[in-house]
């Protein structure tokens, strides 16, 4: 099947390349022919054909074109969130995935400006990073910040070394587990195998995770264009020229399918444990799939950090599944840690604004998004209640808390 489909992909890409050899031919033809006219003498007609393509030298490189819509909608400023939130995906100080740390007392005022009560920094690391990490925030600012902790792959052949690492980083005060997407797509272990995520070596740390209350974030596989081939077909295409990197097609890597099948294999073996599928579950530009998942596996959260890109383009799919899970998503935000950034993620929530860009537009996809006008019920719950009950927090509404603008 998939050499038919490589065949098929490659007699119309000779097809595609066929007609823009003639359409190059004809734009020369055009050149010369305009070379004929002065710049006085008045057009006659409206034209259609390939006499009115543009000269090559008046053509715009893809990473050039910046269009400005034409459309006039009315925009909606959001300056606090209404409720207070917890960002539940955030990486500040970590030293394994960041290269830069987080001021914190700088970003708690932007937190303060924008009605953030708390974040989790995801990436804390093990033993003295995450020391560290829990030192600068957790205990600098107590309430305002809380850590995750990560896994050692270097030990995965030693249960017992896992199991006492987490208790160590649960003792140290750690809220949870962080797993990157090395796990699946890239780590290998002591004889070169690529580590599947429901390896059973690491069944161990998602049970005792469950029998310590500690939930397990789990980052699995990249958006769909990700692993899509890189062509002019790809939507994500001007984020993935300037980040080669990214793509996972082909090169040996596993397919998105398959990965996501394995995680979920660890879902289904570990219903004790408390899972985050961080980003949507990384399948945003499938809620009928998510929707599937959510309803399979009740130990399953999500959170939409990074993805309001593809949930805005589809509104009303993205509100049916916040309705039908509004006790299971939580707010994540894992982009710019900025006023602004939050401040369009608030109004994504919290408007009913038309066609307005997002943060990554236009790299993260050649469209803008649309507010979704959540009630404050699911506002609440979103934004601080869910996220609290897994961190084990007073929610909002055991206090009967009022909104706050």
């Amino acid at each position: 099947m998939m050499l038919i489909d490589s065949m098929k992909y490659h007699i119309s890409e000779a097809r595609w390349r066929a007609k823009e050899s003639v359409r190059s031919v004809l734009a020369r033809v055009n050149r010369h022919a305009s070379s004929h006219v002065t710049e006085s003498e008045p057009q006659t007609e409206i034209g259609y054909s390939h006499r009115h393509l543009t000269p090559a030298r008046d053509q715009l490189l893809l990473r050039e074109y910046a269009p400005e819509a034409m459309v006039r909608v009315p925009v909606t400023e959001v300056l606090r969130a209404r409720f207070p939130v917890i960002d539940v995906h955030c990486h500040l100080n970590d030293g394994i995935v960041m290269r830069k740390s987080v001021d914190p007392s700088r970003f708690i005022s932007v937190m303060d400006a924008t009605n953030v009560k708390s974040a989790i920094n995801l990436t804390g690391g093990w033993d003295e990073k995450l020391l560290d990490s829990l030192r600068s925030l957790a205990e600098s600012f107590p309430g305002r910040f809380f850590v995750f902790c990560q896994i050692d792959y270097t030990h995965l052949d030693e249960p017992n070394y896992l199991v006492e690492s987490l208790e160590r980083s649960w003792k140290a005060g750690a809220k949870g587990v962080k797993v990157l997407k090395d796990l699946g797509i890239t780590l290998r272990d002591r004889q070169g195998k690529r580590v599947r995520i429901d390896d059973p070596r690491l069944d161990c740390v998602w049970q005792k995770a469950g029998e310590l209350g500690m939930p397990v974030g789990i980052h699995t596989a990249d958006p769909d264009a990700f692993f899509a081939r890189m062509d002019r077909h790809n939507e994500r295409y001007q984020e993935l020229i300037v980040h080669p990197d990214w793509s996972y097609f082909g090169k040996g890597f596993p397919s998105k399918a398959e990965l996501l099948a394995e995680r979920n294999h660890v879902f289904e073996r570990h219903p004790g444990t408390h899972f985050w599928g961080l980003h949507m579950a990384n399948h945003s530009e499938d809620l009928d799939e998510v929707t599937e998942w959510m309803e399979k596996y009740p130990n399953l959260r999500v959170e939409l950090g990074g993805r309001i890109a593809e949930l805005g383009r589809q509104p009303r799919r993205t509100n049916r599944f916040l309705q039908q899970f509004q006790d299971r998503v939580m707010f994540g935000m894992d982009t710019g840690l900025t006023t602004e950034c939050y401040r369009t993620y608030f109004r994504f929530l919290e408007t009913e604004d038309d066609y307005f860009e997002y943060p990554g537009y236009p790299w993260q996809g050649g469209w803008k998004i649309y507010g979704l006008g959540l009630s404050d019920d699911i506002l609440r719950k979103l934004y601080h209640d869910n996220a609290a009950r897994e961190l084990g927090l007073e929610t909002l509404e055991s206090t009967d808390a009022t909104a706050v603008h």
